[in-house]
């Protein structure tokens, strides 16, 4: 399965998905599905988000409690979950805020490992 085939598995399969994404930390997306456009620009938020997460895992590695797994944000319009996949890489599933927030960071968990893999 393609990179793009997984995301589109993960954000279909979740109601209230709105967009699956990899992004490096430096904020660059890798690729992306997107099956409902938002009233919010997307792009920057991923972006910001990137940078709200790069400080995360410094924080955590300066507090040595292990390596960071998932973040997740909700805000009064999304529920955004970002799952590491390696050292430069994460994923990052955008959902309503009424969307189905347990189901979205199950998918996320289970596929981060196939995302990986195909990361290289």
């Amino acid at each position: 399965m393609s990179l793009r085939d997984t995301l589109r598995e993960i954000v279909e399969n979740v109601d209230g998905g709105l967009a699956a994404i990899i992004m490096a930390y430096d904020g660059i997306p890798i690729d992306e599905v997107v099956v409902t456009q938002a009233e919010f620009d997307l792009q920057l938020l991923t972006v910001e988000y990137a940078t709200v997460l790069k400080e995360i895992k410094r924080a955590v590695a300066v507090i040595k409690v292990g390596a960071m797994e998932e973040v997740s944000i909700t805000t009064g319009q999304v529920r955004v979950v970002m799952r590491v996949l390696n050292d430069e890489l994460f994923a990052v599933l955008v959902m309503t805020k009424e969307g189905n927030f347990g189901k979205g960071r199950y998918l996320l968990r289970l596929k981060s490992h196939a995302l990986a893999e195909e990361l290289g």
